[in-house]
């Protein structure tokens, strides 16, 4: 079974030491084992709720899918994207946001910090609260829905979102699946070690402490903030505490097992934290010193970097649109031109079998949709520029003895005469996808127009 791994990183800062070891290095990592489906995004809606500055997002977005790139992450073997290049994102947000509970969202953890705050100061509870700030778990549960995601690599401070996520989807699935499950249920992912490190001043590497130690800054910037990182005031020869000391937390996170382990015995021992630094910088200066020049040069092009991101909406929303159709019409946003069963006994017989439904599109081009017998869409056509073209394919379809169904990742298109002509639905795994081309083929026989 194919696991689809699905993260993003907000687009409000330069990229530091802790998104690299906590989110980013884990992503492309996971994304370079056998059996996984990578999706990875720059969260550029997530920014405008805590950011107000264009310029800062617009160089934030910039700096932070140079950085994937450099630490490794390859365009054409995972979907990387940019969040506002899915229409179809803001689209599910709202359905989601119409079964969230309240309840539910009062109850996540930045909206209850600003509250608390407020409350300290003697402040209205809700004052400086946007609703970007209190509907910000639907919008995560939608980039994680969306694409059905099966694992989640986060922060631990990120764990509830996921949590929220698995709610919301339970919920939809539960209010309008009718049996079926539209929604994979996601698990949250944590590196155990290195979930969350510590900036210079001991706290949470973070834009909000300033304490961060920027990814590929220059070899001299970064020496300089490492020898900022606070420590206790041990002398060189007296022993130190690994296990309480900020520096060996991130010297962790970079080095092998047995470079943990020998920093460890030599602090222990004695080392003094000047020589500890100079441990620390020449780790991550070897370790960085290829993917920061690799960096300096994305930057250098952006227009290469617009290429890449939109060539990745575009196998994004191969997924997303042909889904949020199916979510649309299960919450009743049907087209009119859809045919509608009537009431009568001659209906009730006809649906029993898979039919062909042929529509018009706005644009004034024809398609056809094939729906089995309970209403499921195998398949949805191309376009074609009048009524009789669609016609007539759909009735070769019916007449065909063998249909040419090829398979595309978890999807599948459907071919006639060496040209595709309809294509099905995404899904979360390829057992689901075989499934689907084997209904595809029993409903291609004996089909009812």
């Amino acid at each position: 079974m194919t696991t689809r791994i699905l993260t993003g990183i907000t687009t409000t800062g330069t990229p530091h030491l802790g998104n690299f070891a906590g989110a980013i290095g884990p992503a492309i990592r996971a994304s370079q084992q056998p059996g996984v489906d990578s999706f990875y995004f720059l969260a550029d809606y997530h920014a405008l709720i805590k950011c107000d500055d264009p310029q800062r997002i617009q160089r934030s977005r910039l700096e932070i899918a140079a950085t994937w790139l450099a630490g490794g992450l390859d365009p054409d073997k995972v979907t990387f994207y940019r969040q506002s290049d899915i229409p179809e994102i803001p689209e599910l947000t709202w359905l989601l946001t119409c079964v969230a509970a309240k309840g539910l969202l009062n109850r996540a953890h930045a909206y209850k910090a600003s509250v608390d705050k407020n409350l300290e100061h003697g402040e209205d509870p809700d004052a400086g609260v946007s609703m970007g700030l209190f509907s910000y778990p639907v919008l995560m549960a939608a980039d994680i829905l969306m694409f059905n995601a099966h694992r989640v690599p986060v922060g631990r401070d990120q764990v509830q979102h996921v949590e929220m996520a698995r709610d919301i989807g339970q919920r939809f699935n539960h209010l309008f699946g009718q049996g079926k499950e539209f929604f994979t249920l996601p698990e949250a992912v944590i590196e155990q070690s290195v979930a969350t490190l510590p900036g210079l001043d001991g706290r949470k590497m973070s834009k909000s402490y300033d304490n961060t130690i920027p990814l590929f800054s220059s070899a001299k910037d970064m020496k300089d903030a490492i020898s900022r990182i606070v420590t206790d005031s041990r002398a060189p020869g007296e022993a130190k505490d690994p296990d309480n000391a900020h520096l060996f937390t991130l010297y962790q996170a970079f080095s092998t097992p047995v470079q943990a382990q020998a920093m460890r015995d030599d602090l222990l021992q004695g080392l003094g934290w000047g020589e500890a630094k100079q441990r620390l910088f020449q780790l991550l200066d070897q370790q960085l010193a290829a993917p920061r020049e690799r960096y300096q040069q994305l930057l250098a092009r952006p227009a290469d970097l617009e290429d890449i991101l939109l060539a990745g909406a575009v196998k994004a929303r191969k997924t997303a649109s042909p889904f949020l159709e199916q979510l649309r019409e299960a919450v009743g946003l049907r087209s009119f031109r859809t045919l509608v069963a009537s009431t009568t006994e001659t209906s009730k017989k006809a649906v029993k079998s898979a039919r062909f439904v042929s529509f018009r599109e706005d644009d004034g081009t024809f398609r056809f949709r094939l729906l089995a017998a309970d209403g499921e869409q195998l398949l949805l056509s191309q376009r074609f520029a009048d009524g009789k073209s669609a016609g007539a394919v759909s009735k070769q379809l019916q007449q065909s003895d063998d249909a040419d169904v090829r398979v595309e990742g978890l999807g599948f298109g459907l071919w006639l005469n060496g040209e595709q002509v309809a294509q099905g639905p995404s899904f979360t795994d390829a057992a689901a996808r075989d499934a689907a081309v084997q209904r595809l083929r029993a409903a291609l026989k004996p089909v009812e127009n």
